[in-house]
């Protein structure tokens, strides 16, 4: 449980991309390098609005960062479990104050640095509902750690694919609930506002909070988007397996759409209760996308590929038009993807149809029951009538 150890992969061209089984989801596609920011990282530290905290503050606010304290692993260190004092931000007693979530790089040098940096270069920030917040950092000697807000739920990928007593398969309104606060962390991201392209969007990067509300983490990919008219920015090739839209792999271009086929990833992943990538799935169903899309278009074959877990909890209606959306975040051209605010909107939509279909559903079930009950009602009364020629007793 205390091993961090993450393993990366690096990919020579885009056909390496199913050599991966997708259990390790920390595996990285790394080319060649790039400047992450024009901006100093003095100058980053300066306007990030974090608290600085010393390295043994948060060896004491995880009790020395212990084994039993991690709460899983990114791609490039643990997250531990851990407790500050609400006011003053001092570590505090285990169980007192308030919980944080530190995470620790691993001394793997530059590229670690860098991610480390990309994540106070945005979260430092950015802010919004729909993404994790950054409360502060450490960079003393060869230490770097990223203080975050702690989310109990864990992360979506668990929620998902985890078979424990702890981690519940999640409803399907609670699955249309992540997509959509998903969806809109994204498109404040490809705002004007912001003006970022997240680069690692996957289920692993979904973290919910005690009320299942959505954010999203781990900044340490993330780019600035293109600037001067172009129309995409040229990068070093990394995400993770089966997210990485096509044309990003091929070529290395990234633009706002790259995240949208990525979120497509996800929506079919909440779909299906399957990950994207499985070599233990039978022979046909290793990559999810290949064996769902050709029962994706239809109302009757998309019953074939819904997670079984959730039968009975949705409109066919409403799968049908989740499972089209994800067809069109799908596009093998970007051009055919939608944006994220078209991509909010409709899955505002399909949680309106949700919400209307569940009242119906209530309604429906109200009506049996008042069926019901004036039934048996009448059949009471007529039990009570007056005597007819045969008598019965009612017990």
């Amino acid at each position: 449980m205390g091993s961090c150890i993450s393993v990366r992969i690096k990919a020579e061209s885009p056909l390496h991309a199913g050599a991966n089984d997708g259990r390790d989801l920390s595996s990285r596609l790394s080319i060649s390098s790039a400047p992450l920011t024009p901006r100093s990282q003095s100058e980053i530290l300066e306007t990030s609005n974090l608290k600085s905290f010393s390295f043994n503050e948060l060896r004491v606010a995880t009790r020395n960062f212990r084994p039993d304290s991690v709460l899983g692993e990114g791609g490039f260190g643990c997250v531990f479990k851990g407790w500050i004092d609400k006011h003053m931000f001092k570590a505090a007693r285990p169980g007192t104050g308030l919980v944080i979530a530190v995470k620790r790089l691993n001394q793997e040098g530059f590229q670690g640095h860098k991610e480390w940096l990309a994540e106070i270069t945005y979260l430092g920030q950015l802010s919004h509902p729909n993404l994790v917040k950054l409360i502060g950092y450490c960079l003393e000697d060869e230490h770097r750690v990223l203080v975050y807000e702690f989310m109990p739920r864990g992360s979506l990928e668990n929620h998902l694919f985890r078979r424990s007593t702890y981690f519940q398969p999640l409803s399907w309104n609670l699955r249309m609930k992540v997509a959509l606060e998903s969806a809109k962390g994204l498109a404040y991201l490809h705002s004007p506002e912001a003006k970022v392209i997240y680069r690692d969007f996957k289920s692993s990067n979904i973290l919910l909070d005690a009320n299942y509300n959505a954010k999203l983490s781990d900044f340490g990919l993330a780019k600035d988007g293109p600037i001067d008219g172009k129309s995409h920015v040229s990068t070093r090739i990394m995400g993770t397996y089966g997210y990485a839209a096509p044309e990003y792999m091929a070529t290395g271009h990234l633009t706002a759409r790259s995240d949208v086929y990525s979120f497509g990833v996800v929506l079919l992943e909440m779909l299906t209760g399957r990950r994207v990538v499985d070599k233990n799935r039978p022979h046909g169903e290793h990559n999810l996308i290949e064996w769902a899309k050709p029962f994706l278009a239809s109302k009757r074959k998309v019953l074939r590929v819904m997670d079984h877990r959730i039968e009975g909890q949705y409109p066919v209606e409403g799968a049908l038009k989740a499972a089209l959306l994800a067809v069109k975040c799908l596009a093998l051209e970007p051009k055919f993807r939608p944006k994220m605010p078209e991509v909010v909107k409709a899955l505002e939509q399909l949680q309106n149809l949700n919400e209307s279909g569940s009242l119906k559903r209530e309604a429906t079930q109200r009506k049996h029951h008042r069926t019901c009950s004036d039934e048996a009602s009448r059949r009471k009364t007529s039990s009570y009538s007056r005597p007819t020629a045969s008598p019965q007793l009612v017990t």
